[in-house]
């Protein structure tokens, strides 16, 4: 099964952007298919797949930084081809 998620890593803290940029560093090296903007992470890829890549990857994030909350959006479906159409 396909899943697109959605992440958005939030650390409640002072000098919490390398917590950000070791994150999205690593979800870049998993071997999933990766998106970024300037307000979230797009990752693409197989349901187990993902999740077994999110656990470990949530679980470094949030050793490395003292307070913080990650949100998490999933879709069943693979839509890492979309474009908007307007």
């Amino acid at each position: 099964m396909k899943i697109s998620v959605e992440l958005t890593l939030t650390p409640i803290q002072d000098n919490y952007e390398p917590a950000i940029i070791n994150f999205i560093k690593q979800m870049r090296n998993s071997g999933l298919t990766v998106k970024e903007n300037p307000l979230s992470t797009q990752v693409y890829g197989d349901y187990d797949t993902v999740m077994t890549v999110l656990n470990k990857e949530i679980k470094t994030a949030f050793e490395a930084i003292d307070r913080g909350l990650i949100y998490i959006k999933i879709v069943k479906s693979d839509r890492s081809d979309y474009a908007a159409d307007f």
